[in-house]
């Protein structure tokens, strides 16, 4: 299996995850959605080189929420200066890296903080509520690379601290509150 063919299985398996129930009420959302591997690999193919790039893929309806796939794209980070960080209040995520590495910094905290604009594009079809600041106190600092998953929390401040190759990830977004645009 690829890791393009496994990280499309990881998304199937949370579309599953969260899309099954039982419950007669549920049952519209019982539709199974299919993201190719052709399709994340163009995704990462067309994101630009030398910035940050966040393509929504698909977000679906579930009986628990709402679930969105993207994928982000993030060119190389020297270390050094503020470790901007962003925190998003409602959606959990999980990462799935498919190429690249860098240092990924947690915190259950951040500094000099500001909003995303509530009516702006990243709140409405990304990530819900999310503020961008800086991360002082750092709870975790890990080396990730190809081929890892990452399952960040809500509240949880997360950015990187250096990026040593342009890497790019997988994401599954939870949206619990139904809060992001479907696609």
């Amino acid at each position: 299996m690829t890791g393009y063919q496994h990280a499309t299985a990881v998304a199937l398996g949370a579309v599953a995850l969260f899309g099954a129930s039982e419950s007669p009420a549920d049952s519209g959302y019982k539709v199974v959605t299919i993201i190719s591997a052709e399709t994340l690999d163009a995704a990462k193919k067309a994101a630009p080189a030398d910035r940050v790039s966040d393509q929504p893929i698909r977000h679906v309806e579930s009986a628990e929420g709402y679930l969105g796939i993207g994928v982000v794209h993030r060119p190389v980070l020297e270390s050094g200066g503020p470790l901007v960080g962003i925190q998003h209040h409602k959606q959990s995520e999980v990462y799935r890296v498919m190429s690249g590495s860098g240092t990924l910094v947690t915190s259950s905290s951040m500094s000099d903080t500001s909003p995303y604009d509530p009516e702006g594009y990243v709140v409405v079809n990304l990530t819900g509520p999310s503020e961008r600041g800086i991360i002082t106190d750092a709870d975790n600092s890990q080396l990730i690379g190809e081929g890892d998953v990452v399952i960040i929390p809500a509240g949880v401040a997360h950015g990187f601290s250096e990026i040593t190759e342009a890497i790019t990830y997988m994401v599954v977004r939870i949206d619990p509150e139904k809060l992001v645009a479907l696609k």
